[in-house]
C-alpha cells in the first residue's frame, strides 16, 4: 500500500475535512441503516419504531466514530482515523433473543455485554495471537452466509402464506437492485462505485413505486428534530441465556474490529500496541452501553472505510471525527429515520443479500491467508464452518434443547466461533505440533488433502 499523504494528527482545510468526512459518512451508511431495518423488520416492529431505531443507530455510531477518532483522556479511544458502525455479527443473536425473551431482553444483554466488554479489552488485546485468519475467517464467512435467509425473507414476504409471497411483483424490484448494483460495480469509477449500493437503494425505491411499495405518508408527522428516548421498550432485562449470547458475540466483534484496527494501523504507519488496541475495543464494549440504553446496536471498526483511507491517502482523524458529528446529526433528525424506514422490503432486502455475501466473501478472503494446506488447518476450517452453518439451514436443529440453550446455540456465528477457536487452540497451541512429513504428505484427519 501507498505511503499516507499525512499523518494521522494533521489537519485540512475545514471545507476539504467536511468533504471527505461526508465522503466516509455516505460509504458505511447503508451497512449501518440496514442493521435497525433487517432486525425491526425480523422483530415485527412497526414502521415509526423502525425509524427510531434508524435514528439511534446514526446517533450511537455517530458518538462512537468520534471517540474512536479523538480519543477521551487514556481510557477510550484510538486517536486514530476509524469509522465505527452498527455490525451485523450480532444480529442472529439480537433476533434469536427478541424471539425468544422479547426486545427488552435484546437490550438488557446488550447492557451486559457492554459492561463485559470493556472489562475484557485488556486481556484479550493480549490474548489476540490465539485469533489467527483461520479463526477470524471462519467466523467473518459464517456471519456472512447466515444472514443471507434473513435477506432473502424480505425479498419474499414475511408470511409465506400471502398471496404476493415471492411473487413476480415483490422479486421484479429486488432484481433491480441487484442490477443496478453490479452494473454500477463494472462501470462506476472511483467515488460512484463505492456507494453503489446507496445509489441501488435510492434507483430501487424510485422503481419500486409503480408496484405499490413505497409509501412515505407517514413523514409528516415526524418531526425535523429530536432525540429518541431512552429505554424505549421499557426497562430492560437479563436473562442469563441472552446475557451469555450476548456475551460471546462481543468476543466475536472484538476479533472483527482487531483485524479492521491492525489494517488501519498498516494504511496509516502508525504502531498499534496492546494498549492502544485495548483501548479500541473497549470502545466497542461502550457501544453497548450507549445501544443499550439509547435502543441502537453494538458497532465494529468498518472495514470499508478502511478501504477508503488506502483509496484516498488521507488518513487524518479529524476526517472522521467529522464523519462522526454528521452522523449524530442525522441522528438527531428523525425524519431522516422515518425516510428509510420507509423504503420497501425488496429493495433493502436485494441491498442485504449483496452486502451479506460480500461479508462472507471478506471471510473467504480472509480464510485464504490461513495456511489451509498446513498441519489440521483445514479440518478446524471445516469443522468450524459446518457446525456453524447447522442452524442456518436446519433453523431448529436445537429445538429440544432447553430454550436457553437454543439461544446460544442458535447463533451459528456463535457456534462457528466457540469451535473454532477451541480446535485452534487445541491443534495449533497445545500438545504435539504437526510434524513436517504430514504436511508435506498431505495428511489430515479429514483426509481432505491439506
Amino acid at each position: 500500500m501507498s505511503s499516507p499523504q499525512r499523518p494521522i494528527g494533521s489537519t485540512l482545510s475545514a471545507a476539504r475535512t467536511v468533504l471527505l468526512g461526508l465522503q466516509h459518512m455516505l460509504i458505511m451508511y447503508t451497512g449501518c441503516v440496514t442493521v435497525p431495518l433487517v432486525f425491526g423488520a425480523a422483530a415485527g416492529l412497526d414502521e415509526r419504531t423502525i425509524g427510531l431505531l434508524v435514528n439511534a443507530d446514526l446517533l450511537v455510531a455517530g458518538i462512537v466514530t468520534a471517540v474512536q477518532s479523538l480519543g477521551l483522556k487514556k481510557v477510550l479511544g484510538l486517536r486514530m482515523p476509524v469509522v465505527t458502525g452498527a455490525t451485523f455479527s450480532a444480529l442472529t443473536s439480537m433476533i434469536l433473543i427478541q424471539g425468544q425473551y422479547g426486545v427488552r431482553a435484546v437490550y438488557g444483554a446488550m447492557l451486559a455485554a457492554g459492561v463485559f466488554g470493556l472489562l475484557v479489552a485488556v486481556p484479550f488485546s493480549r490474548l489476540i495471537r490465539f485469533f489467527p485468519p483461520l479463526v477470524t475467517g471462519v467466523v467473518i464467512t459464517v456471519v456472512g452466509l447466515s444472514l443471507i435467509g434473513t435477506a432473502g425473507g424480505m425479498i419474499a414476504g414475511p408470511d409465506p402464506a400471502a398471496a404476493d409471497y415471492a411473487s413476480i411483483r415483490r422479486l421484479a424490484p429486488a432484481a433491480a437492485v441487484i442490477a443496478i448494483i453490479v452494473l454500477l460495480a463494472r462501470v462506476g469509477r472511483g467515488f460512484v462505485g463505492r456507494i453503489g449500493v446507496l445509489l441501488a437503494l435510492v434507483l430501487g425505491t424510485a422503481l419500486a413505486v409503480p408496484f405499490g411499495f413505497v409509501d412515505f405518508s407517514g413523514l409528516a408527522a415526524a418531526p425535523w428534530f429530536g432525540l429518541t428516548s431512552p429505554f424505549l421498550f421499557g426497562a430492560p432485562s437479563f436473562p442469563v441465556a441472552a446475557v451469555v449470547s450476548m456475551c460471546i458475540v462481543m468476543l466475536v466483534i472484538f476479533t472483527e474490529s482487531t483485524a479492521s484496527i491492525m489494517a488501519v494501523g498498516e494504511a496509516t504507519g502508525d504502531r498499534v500496541d496492546s494498549p492502544r488496541l485495548a483501548r479500541g475495543l473497549a470502545t466497542d464494549g461502550f457501544s453497548g452501553l450507549l445501544g443499550g440504553v439509547f435502543n441502537a446496536f453494538l458497532d465494529t471498526v468498518y472495514a470499508q472505510n478502511v478501504g477508503l483511507i488506502g483509496m484516498t491517502r488521507v488518513t487524518s482523524r479529524y476526517v472522521t471525527a467529522v464523519t462522526g458529528a454528521i452522523l449524530v446529526v442525522l441522528g438527531l433528525v428523525p425524519k431522516i429515520g422515518g425516510l428509510v424506514a420507509a423504503l420497501p422490503g425488496p429493495v433493502i432486502g436485494a441491498a442485504s443479500l449483496v452486502l451479506f455475501a460480500m461479508v462472507a466473501m471478506v471471510g473467504i478472503s480472509t480464510l485464504r491467508r490461513a495456511e489451509l494446506d498446513h498441519g489440521h488447518n483445514l479440518t478446524i476450517a471445516a469443522t468450524a464452518l459446518g457446525v456453524g452453518l447447522l442452524p442456518v439451514f436446519v433453523p431448529h436443529f436445537y429445538h429440544a434443547f432447553p430454550a436457553a440453550v437454543q439461544v446460544i446455540a442458535g447463533s451459528g456465528i456463535i457456534d462457528a466461533a466457540v469451535v473454532a477457536f477451541g480446535l485452534n487452540l487445541l491443534f495449533n497451541h497445545t500438545g504435539r505440533k504437526p510434524a513436517a512429513e504430514d504436511t508435506e504428505s498431505g495428511t489430515d484427519g479429514a483426509g481432505a488433502g491439506n
